[in-house]
């Protein structure tokens, strides 16, 4: 009788034993789906953030290609045309509006792939002859005082600094942005008489007065 009990307790005991170590590798498995799911879930999160962090990268980009063309175009005096407008998406300048002739558009294009960052250049400029000119162009100290005061109109460009000689444009002085920078220069460029833009601005940086 003793035997036999001991018997079964032996075999009780076995059967324990080897079950163990199947609840170990369930408790296991489970674990480890717990943890791959966790990490998927990061890596997720870690994808979207990388995603907006890229897209707003590419917006910053984008607008600062923008500005930099504009500046470039507009201190280009083979562009002659004051009718020019850049917008640019994922590194693609698009170029729209009106030039005097073939050879300002082709040296748009050539002026917006020189740009850094520029993927591409769409040249959507149309060719439009220039009316007739006045037989004496406007003077140099017209021309600053034209231009200083159409810049004085903006809250952002009142403080720019301008000299004119030869019909060239220079400007001076502390902007907060390159937006702005290439905005005093669109509208120094659409003046009468102006026949390039050279821009010497300087972008304030963050914190400064």
């Amino acid at each position: 009788m003793r035997y036999g009990t001991t018997m079964m307790a032996v075999t009780i005991l076995s059967s324990l034993l080897a079950a163990t170590p199947f609840a170990a590798g369930a408790a296991d498995s489970k674990m480890a789906q717990a943890k791959d799911k966790a990490e998927s879930k990061m890596d997720e999160v870690k994808d979207k953030a990388k995603s907006a962090t890229q897209s707003a990268k590419t917006a910053v980009s984008d607008s600062w290609i923008t500005s930099k063309t504009k500046i470039a175009l507009f201190a280009d005096e083979r562009v002659k045309g004051r009718e020019v407008s850049v917008d640019t998406q994922k590194g693609v300048v698009h170029l729209r509006g009106k030039v005097d002739s073939d050879e300002a558009k082709t040296a748009a294009a050539d002026v917006a792939k020189n740009i850094e960052g520029v993927q591409s250049v769409k040249n959507d400029l149309q060719v439009v002859a220039p009316m007739a000119r006045k037989a004496v162009d406007a003077s140099d100290k017209d021309i600053a005082k034209a231009v200083e005061s159409r810049l004085s109109k903006d809250i952002q460009l009142k403080k720019v600094d301008v000299r004119a000689d030869g019909g060239v444009v220079t400007l001076t002085g502390e902007v907060p942005s390159i937006t702005a920078s290439a905005k005093a220069s669109e509208m120094a460029r659409n003046i009468s008489g102006v026949k390039s833009v050279k821009n010497e601005l300087t972008v304030r940086q963050a914190g400064s007065r």
